[in-house]
């Protein structure tokens, strides 16, 4: 109990730790503006900027390596005047050019420009500004782009496009047969339906070495075999049972079929709901503890005792009624398996036809033993007896329930940006996790009212091991070195830049990109390069899979850097639109929808526009808004990089 104790204790540490003391702002510089109008069409605006404290910004003056600072605007036709600088520059010997004199200036700079255009029906103007900032060894390059508000009247104007009436999702300017979602869909939602009963199967293989239902397979098999009027009727019985596990475990994902028709944004919104995740983490840690066996969690006996009143094997229904009280009684066991399923299956491309999957290869694989069993009744004596290893088993999946609890609590922090679980944490949580299942699985430590075993077995001592080595390549998962990209899990800890350390921005793999769509246009039409829209979540672990495994590709890289306008647009972002820039959107369907939280905008806006409410999905428009060529989801590097390019041929060709 004193080691459990030991462990919360560090945990919470722990998360109070990088919440107080190690969370960032990664702006190097705030900027404010300040607009006057000197007569019809010609304007003076300012530009303020607060310089985070230790670091400096380099001058305009400076003429070899640094470009200094630079404001571009997203109109051409724009005219305007050389900037007027009103700050104490200063020289310095700098380090970083091996002590050259430099001009830069500290805490607090002012820019003034005067400008003039002719599109008098122009309520807005961007600018990107561009500069050079230093601290130390430390020198970064930042941009950020600043929306000016030209007509006070169309500040207060709500409504986002959602709709981008240029966007024809049959029509793209290129086709190069990647990405084509009437040839590929089908075979990537059948790919996808198999990797989840896969997984389901394993969760009921596993679900199969618990003490809630290891026990009940030679009672049952022995059950049926005995009772039943000769050898055949037995194991028609002992098929029939196995049936009825499997489709059991089948009906409970129908309800959700029902929710998925009305919605199919639905599931997607309750697997990235912030109470529903904290939910899942209480209830995991509570399953944890229990399978730690410091209390025993059961349905209400009033479940169990009705199921069994009315089963036995003498008709369809008894059989059936055993089958049920089998998932009753077997609950506190199968249960978070369970809901580990249940929460990973709403997070996927497939929705409700996800879970049934896996269900199904949940429900198959708890109902194969009953029937083989029954057909061969000789194997029920290779089967191992039941003792201790039964426990240690329970508790092993405890420590993994416990890992599993904190992605949930993770998928809330990052949607709600809370700052509780940088990536650093989280991975140094799941390392305390594994060094703990380690000594437990070598006698060091006692769980509970397990009895520390003075003699382990062989697979006890090899399944230590395998776990220890685990979390030994965790460790490098906390530092911040070319290293911390642990491959092996992608997707599942916090994104690379979700960091305690200083990072370049807040951009994946620190890629330069936005997060608005409008803001990213402008920066397009800036810069003359096409869009990549990156609709993703923060929840989304195929999106962190491909970020981590696709983009971080030297090649990628090298190509969306330099070539594109990157935009993540994160649907599942909780957080609220300011009150003025929240609306009501009438979709195509003619479906009222409350655009509320930033994530609303993007999902709403992906589903608009791309017919589609699965992440990852990445397009490419031009400057005009038009869509270069087919839209692409989760894939290879290859296709990745393939599709990249002929969003560029596009426009070569055009």
């Amino acid at each position: 109990m004193k080691m459990i104790k030991t462990f919360i204790l560090s945990l919470t540490i722990l998360l109070f730790w990088t919440s107080v003391c190690l969370a960032q702002d990664t702006t190097i510089v705030k900027w404010t503006t300040q607009l006057s109008k000197i007569k019809d069409h010609h304007f003076s605006f300012k530009l303020k900027g607060e310089i985070k404290p230790g670091w400096h910004l380099y001058a305009k003056d400076v003429v070899d390596d640094i470009p200094g600072i630079l404001i571009r605007y997203n109109d051409s036709s724009i005219k305007k005047n050389d900037i007027v600088f009103n700050a104490a520059f200063k020289s310095i010997n700098d380090p970083l050019f091996d002590n050259k004199k430099k001009q830069v200036v500290e805490r607090n700079i002012e820019m003034e420009q005067e400008f003039h255009f002719t599109n008098t029906d122009q309520p807005f103007l961007n600018l990107k500004i561009s500069y050079d900032c230093g601290y130390a060894a430390n020198y970064i390059q930042e941009e950020q782009l600043i929306k000016i508000t030209i007509d006070s009247s169309a500040a207060n104007q709500p409504k986002a496009r959602i709709r981008i009436t240029s966007i024809d999702i049959n029509h793209p300017l290129n086709n190069c047969g990647i990405g084509d979602q009437a040839t590929s869909g089908s075979n990537k939602t059948s790919k996808s339906l198999w990797s989840l009963f896969f997984i389901g199967f394993l969760g009921g293989i596993i679900a199969l070495f618990t003490p809630c239902v290891f026990p009940m397979i030679p009672l049952t098999v022995s059950f049926f075999t005995k009772k039943a009027t000769s050898k055949k009727a037995g194991i028609s019985n002992a098929f029939l049972y196995g049936f009825f596990i499997f489709i059991i475990y089948i009906l409970l994902s129908l309800p959700f079929h029902f929710l998925d028709s009305i919605n199919p944004e639905f599931l997607n919104n309750i697997s990235t709901n912030v109470y529903l995740n904290v939910f899942f983490f209480i209830i995991f840690v509570i399953f944890a503890f229990s399978f730690f066996g410091f209390y025993e969690i059961t349905l209400p006996a009033s479940f169990s005792t009705g199921a069994d009143s009315k089963a036995g094997p003498g008709n369809v229904i008894g059989i059936f009624f055993m089958a049920l009280t089998l998932a009753l009684v077997s609950f506190s066991c199968t249960g978070p398996i369970l809901g580990s399923l249940l929460a990973g299956s709403l997070a996927s491309d497939g929705g409700a036809m996800q879970l049934t999957a896996g269900m199904g290869g949940f429900g198959l694989a708890l109902a194969l033993p009953f029937a083989l069993f029954a057909m061969f009744p000789n194997w029920l004596q290779s089967l191992p007896k039941s003792g201790g290893w039964l426990t240690t088993v329970k508790v092993t999946l405890g420590f993994l329930e416990l890992a599993l609890a904190f992605k949930f609590l993770s998928n809330a922090d990052l949607v709600k940006h809370w700052g509780l679980l940088k990536r650093e944490i989280f991975i140094g949580i799941w390392i305390i996790i594994g060094a703990l299942l380690s000594l437990y699985l070598f006698a060091k430590l006692k769980i509970g009212h397990d009895a520390i075993p003075q003699k382990i077995s062989l697979g006890r001592k090899i399944t230590a091991t395998l776990i220890a080595l685990f979390s030994i390549y965790l460790i490098p998962g906390v530092s911040n070195s070319s290293w911390a990209n642990l491959k092996l899990i992608s997707g599942f800890p916090p994104p690379l830049y979700y960091s305690v350390y200083q990072k370049e921005s807040s951009c994946v793999l620190g890629l330069h990109c936005a997060k608005d769509y409008e803001e990213a246009l402008a920066m397009a039409k800036i810069e003359h390069k096409p869009i990549l829209l990156d609709f993703t979540g923060y929840a989304c672990v195929n999106c962190r899979r491909m970020e981590e495994n696709v983009w971080s590709d030297p090649e990628v890289y090298k190509l969306m850097k330099e070539k594109f306008i990157i935009v993540s647009m994160y649907v599942d972002d909780k957080k609220t639109l300011n009150p003025g820039n929240q609306f009501v959107y009438t979709t195509k369907k003619g479906t009222s929808k409350e655009i509320n939280t930033i994530g609303d905008q993007w999902q709403t806006f992906q589903t608009e526009n791309f017919v589609s409410n699965s992440q990852p999905l990445y397009a490419i428009l031009n400057t005009d808004e038009i869509l270069l060529n087919t839209p692409v989801g989760y894939t290879d590097k290859s296709t990745y990089l393939k599709w990249l390019n002929c969003g560029l041929d596009a426009i070569k060709n055009k």
